[in-house]
């Protein structure tokens, strides 16, 4: 039988109506937050009660599915972290998009017939299968599985949106804050602690989806925890400490902030 696996505890001013996203993580109360760890359960649940999809424990670098392979399955995270990663045809790799716990993978496999993009796992974790043409089958006859596949492909389009809107519109040391803010809210979003987080990327990683240099990374980075924003644990610097969530939206906001005018 099938059962949910733990919530992991331990892995790791001025708006402006250009970001969308931004400082959603200060608007949403810990009641919201909880209510959005309950619907991953839900959704895991109703998965395991019609469809009994198979479950795979991944480490870290295995490729859950290729570019280019055939589709037939869909991939549901029940821990762990992974990215998608795009190779263009002259070689060129780049990472597109993060996954938490109770997302899917795979669905840029469906318009085709195969899979468009690398999904690599960054962490151990682990993964439930699930038939493509068996959720099909299943939500003929259990119309809420339909509605929760709906949802998460709408989540995943609301995301990429708003990850576009971030990479075009914001400063570099604005991008890399928003980009920890993301990765906090959806830690919280899922139950985990978000005072200390452990980065499953390095540098150059984090530059290849933000679409920046290792070094302005680094340099963003440096900045943050000059300000207090963010401070680094003494085991590593993939251990970020942040404080506050809020700040990191805050300091967004102070990027995008007019300079003030000068005195005549």
């Amino acid at each position: 039988m099938l059962t949910i696996a733990p919530t992991e505890k331990t892995v790791s001013a001025m708006a402006t109506p250009m970001v969308t996203g931004t400082a959603e993580f200060a608007r949403k109360s810990p009641d919201a937050q909880e209510r959005a760890s309950q619907h991953t359960c839900d959704t895991l649940r109703l998965l395991a009660e019609h469809l009994k999809p198979q479950r795979r424990v991944v480490r870290t670098g295995d490729v859950i599915y290729q570019a280019g392979e055939r589709f037939g399955n869909l991939y549901i995270l029940n821990s762990g972290f992974f990215k998608i990663v795009n190779l263009s045809a002259d070689g060129r790799e780049q990472v597109v998009s993060l996954k938490f716990r109770g997302d899917w993978l795979g669905f840029d496999g469906i318009a085709d017939g195969s899979y468009s993009c690398d999904a690599v796992a960054m962490d151990t974790g682990e993964i439930w299968v699930v038939s493509y043409e068996a959720l099909m089958c299943a939500c003929v006859s259990h119309p809420a599985l339909l509605k929760v596949l709906h949802a998460a492909m709408s989540r995943e389009i609301a995301h990429d949106r708003d990850s576009l809107m971030s990479v075009c519109t914001l400063p570099a040391d604005a991008r890399v804050a928003d980009f920890l803010r993301y990765w906090a809210e959806s830690l919280a979003e899922r139950g985990m602690r978000t005072d200390q987080i452990t980065l499953r990327m390095t540098r150059a990683e984090i530059g290849n989806y933000l679409g920046m240099t290792l070094e302005t990374v680094s340099r963003a980075l440096s900045r943050l925890a000059r300000d207090k924003v963010i401070g680094f644990a003494e085991k590593g610097r993939r251990d970020v400490q942040i404080p506050d969530v809020g700040a990191l939206s805050a300091f967004v906001q102070r990027c995008l902030a007019p300079a003030p005018a000068m005195l005549q």
